[in-house]
């Protein structure tokens, strides 16, 4: 018979353990992102993933805010973040240390996550570091920084809403990259 664990059963790290954990080469950019419900899920989705650094550009509140301390439970304290005004220079700063950068949004181009294409970008890549652009709401990604991007990567959808929540979207495409380092 199968039982819920207990929280003293699952090993949960203290922030300041978390702090000094090997971290994922994965950062997460959100541009301009409105929902504060949205940043803190990205924060609670960076925490179970251990990466490395979530930043939050334009218009994307910032902790310490008790809305998105409601769905990031306190991640926003565990990992690292930073808040940057312009999105493009956010992206051209990593760029110039070494990160290859992903957009996640709808494009001519666009890798779909579920393809061999997909796998290969992120197969045995040593000593590579990743970054994931997550859009607003309403508008996604700006096309100005999907320009300065390496390539864009889009989930499969067969429905007719052709769009999900970012929250969910942070979530399945993390997780793919995840798998893949």
């Amino acid at each position: 018979m199968m039982r819920k664990l207990k929280i003293t059963e699952m090993n949960r790290l203290t922030p300041e353990e978390f702090r000094q954990q090997p971290k994922t080469p994965l950062t997460v950019v959100l541009d301009n992102v409105r929902s504060l419900h949205n940043v803190g899920s990205v924060f609670r989705t960076a925490d179970a993933f251990c990466l490395e650094k979530v930043i939050l550009c334009g218009i994307t509140s910032t902790p310490p805010n008790a809305e998105i301390h409601k769905t990031a439970l306190g991640a926003e304290f565990s990992v690292e973040w930073e808040y940057e005004q312009d999105t493009l220079r956010a992206i051209e700063k990593l760029k110039q240390e070494g990160y290859k950068i992903f957009a996640v949004e709808q494009t001519t181009g666009s890798i779909v996550i579920d393809t061999e294409e997909f796998k290969q970008l992120f197969a045995s890549r040593l000593n590579e570091k990743y970054v994931l652009v997550f859009g607003n709401e309403v508008h996604g990604v700006q096309q100005s920084v999907i320009n300065q991007c390496d390539c864009c990567l889009e989930i499969p959808q067969y429905g007719t809403k052709h769009s999900l929540n970012i929250s969910v979207s942070a979530g399945i495409v993390i997780w793919e990259v995840f798998k893949g380092l």
